[in-house]
Parts: C-alpha cells; sequence; structure tokens
C-alpha cells in the first residue's frame, strides 16, 4: 500500500528558497522581518474575533516568521497544503451541491430577514 504525497504548492517551494538565503541577509534586517511577523500573526489573531481578513493576515505574518522559526515554516506548509485540497475539493464540486448549497444560503438569509422582521419590529412591507 504506497502513500501518495501531495505535490507541494508553488509558494511553499518558493518559501523554501528563501528560508536558504535568510541567514545572508544583516541581523537587523532578521529581526524586523520577525517583528513584523509576529506584529501580522497578532493582528490575524484578533481579527479572528473581530472583523478583518485574518485568513490572509495569518499565513503572511507565518511567511514571515517561517525564514527564521521552522515551528512557522511546518505550520505555513501545512496550511498551505491544506488550503490547496480544499480548493481543489471546492473546484470538484458537482452541479446539485453547489445548487443545493446556494438555496442552503438563500433559505437562511430569508430565515435572518424573518426572524429580523418578526421581533425586531421591522415592518416586511413599507407603510403607505
Amino acid at each position: 500500500m504506497t502513500v501518495e504525497t501531495p505535490a507541494k504548492p508553488k509558494l511553499v517551494r518558493k518559501l523554501e528558497a528563501q528560508r536558504a538565503t535568510i541567514k545572508e541577509k544583516p541581523r537587523a534586517v532578521r529581526w524586523l522581518l520577525v517583528a513584523a511577523g509576529f506584529t501580522l500573526l497578532l493582528a490575524g489573531a484578533v481579527m479572528l474575533v473581530l472583523p478583518g481578513p485574518a485568513f490572509v493576515v495569518i499565513p503572511i505574518g507565518l511567511a514571515l516568521l517561517s525564514l527564521e522559526f521552522c515551528w512557522a515554516g511546518r505550520l505555513l506548509d501545512r496550511s498551505l497544503v491544506e488550503a490547496d485540497k480544499a480548493r481543489r475539493k471546492a473546484a470538484d464540486t458537482t452541479w446539485t451541491q453547489r445548487l443545493l448549497t446556494a438555496g442552503a444560503v438563500v433559505l437562511g438569509i430569508a430565515a435572518v430577514i424573518g426572524v429580523w422582521s418578526y421581533f425586531g419590529d421591522v415592518p416586511v412591507l413599507p407603510a403607505v
């Protein structure tokens, strides 16, 4: 029984090449990259609770940190591989699955509007 290893995404290969050359950079540049990485990672974690593009900011912070720390590189590589799998899985959905998902979204929106209009005392039809 053989286990097929998925191909690495292009971004992972680029980061591996950058990791090989980061030790040649001046120490001040490396410290700035680490500080920026932790700042972005913290901002992304806050955006998980507050509004904001957390799923964009966190990988950018991890990418900066992965240049210096192995743990961030492993975490980023794993998340990029999983994101690539999810993208392929979403692309392989059938027309029926997409239609059912769209119907569920429409019904969910209608339910929110119905509950809001009932409990929020918002008129469904404008008063004439």
